[in-house]
């Protein structure tokens, strides 16, 4: 238990500020449509396929390559347009452009997601994140245990009664086990969300992952299609999924890439849907689909991971307890570098004073 107890600690103090990093931009995250703030945000979700099918061949149209563009939704009430030189724009349902950006860093909603999913490092980050994850889910169940010695005394609060080391580690203990199964939770779907390998490992007693690939098509091109309507597909994906709702088109990226609608349909948590209809760029014939209702179990439950992680189900309580996950995450990591630093350069500092007076009295004898 020794051991354990000074495993815990060191990790702890190592990782604690990425956790902590992790745990802020989290509980921010969950109210990311709130902090988005543009003119329209707000407006009422158009259900109109001709205005949206107007919008998107307007934007198909122009001269300015597309990437993707998330439709408006529950939530926002502008759509998000992502260009192919990284730069974006939201436009109001009508098609009226209300902000633009040429950086992630213009728009403080864009920085905090990708801090938050990639520390701003690309793939890198991803990966990087998912094994804090791994590593503070070890701490979750590593402090609980710990904890158990000590739970007679159970004192929970927000904040240590006093900044001192005991005080720090008793409120750590404490706020910890009280929120364990959040944590866990969290750290558990972020951590198989950013590394597939772990996913289908803790997934794998559930069956293979069933998912439809994209189809590749065959082409002589070299360069991306760019269709420049959009329209005639949204009408054949509504009669092949009666009742979905459109979320994103996503522009071919390369050649012989499809162009691909995400729909959400009415069982699905996920905000954006899991569903695809993939067509031929330049003749909008479809070619491909994945459709998670006929998907195994697998699938089935890798669609919650987002939802749950992102708090994107489950409501207004959801929403504040994945919140006060995060904030309790922080709480835990920056406090625990924190007292163990601070500890250490005390204990250092009364070393290296005893030494310097022992000294003292050597040179006087």
């Amino acid at each position: 238990m020794r051991a354990l107890a000074l495993l815990h600690r060191w990790v702890g103090a190592i990782v604690g500020v990425l956790l902590a990093l992790l745990g802020v931009t989290g509980a921010l995250l969950v109210w990311r449509d709130t902090l988005t703030v543009v003119p329209h945000a707000r407006d009422a979700v158009s259900r109109d396929p001709a205005a949206l099918a107007r919008v998107l061949d307007a934007l198909a149209g122009g001269a300015r390559p597309l990437d993707r563009v998330t439709l408006a939704g529950e939530g926002l009430g502008v759509h998000q347009v992502v260009f192919r030189d990284g730069g974006g724009a939201y436009l109001s349902q009508s098609g009226e452009v209300v902000a633009r950006w040429s950086s992630a860093w213009q728009r403080p909603e864009l920085l905090l997601f990708d801090l938050h999913h990639r520390l701003l490092l690309g793939e890198l980050g991803e990966t990087v994140n998912g094994v804090a994850a791994l590593v503070g889910l070890v701490l979750v169940v590593s402090g609980v245990v710990l904890w158990w010695r000590t739970r007679m005394r159970f004192r929970p609060r927000l904040w240590p009664a006093r900044m001192t080391s005991g005080a720090i580690v008793h409120h750590h203990r404490d706020l910890g086990v009280l929120t364990a199964p959040l944590l866990a939770l969290s750290l558990l779907t972020g951590a198989m969300m950013a590394l597939p390998a772990v996913e289908r490992l803790l997934l794998a007693p559930l069956g293979m992952s069933d998912r439809a690939r994209p189809p590749k098509l065959v082409t002589t091109d070299t360069t991306p299609a760019t269709p420049t309507s959009v329209g005639p597909l949204l009408v054949a994906a509504a009669r092949r999924f009666p009742g979905a709702e459109v979320r994103r088109v996503q522009w071919p990226r390369d050649a012989g890439a499809p162009l691909a609608l995400r729909l959400r349909q009415p069982f699905e948590w996920t905000p954006n849907g899991r569903t695809f209809v993939y067509a031929d760029p330049a003749t909008l014939a479809i070619v491909g689909v994945a459709d998670p209702a006929v998907g195994g179990a697998h699938e089935h439950a890798r669609e919650k991971l987002y939802p749950l992680h992102a708090a994107k189900v489950g409501g207004l309580a959801w929403k504040l307890a994945i919140t006060a996950s995060g904030l309790a995450l922080a709480l835990l990591g920056s406090l625990a570098v924190y007292g163990f630093w601070a500890t250490r350069a005390r204990v250092s500092a009364a070393r290296r004073g005893r030494r310097s007076v022992t000294s003292r009295k050597r040179i006087a004898l």
